[in-house]
């Protein structure tokens, strides 16, 4: 089921870069950066649930909270 979220999420992420660099409208980026977010907090709790306990997997959490952090800046700025 994870697997199919981080498909799903990343297809939406490409759609929403691509239209907003094709139309030059940046107005959602706060956006794609929070579903981009949501994607490598996913992508970093498969990591952890493959029972290896690497180091990618908190690194992937880390960056999650980072573009959430950044997308939420983005949302009370504009």
């Amino acid at each position: 089921m994870l697997k199919r979220l981080r498909i799903f999420l990343s297809v939406i992420v490409l759609v929403l870069s691509g239209y907003s660099l094709i139309t030059q409208n940046f107005k959602l980026v706060p956006y794609f950066m929070f579903l981009l977010g949501a994607m490598i907090l996913v992508t970093g709790l498969i990591e952890l649930k493959r029972d290896k306990k690497e180091f990618w997997g908190y690194v992937c959490i880390i960056a999650s909270l980072f573009a959430v952090y950044v997308s939420v800046q983005g949302f009370l700025l504009n």
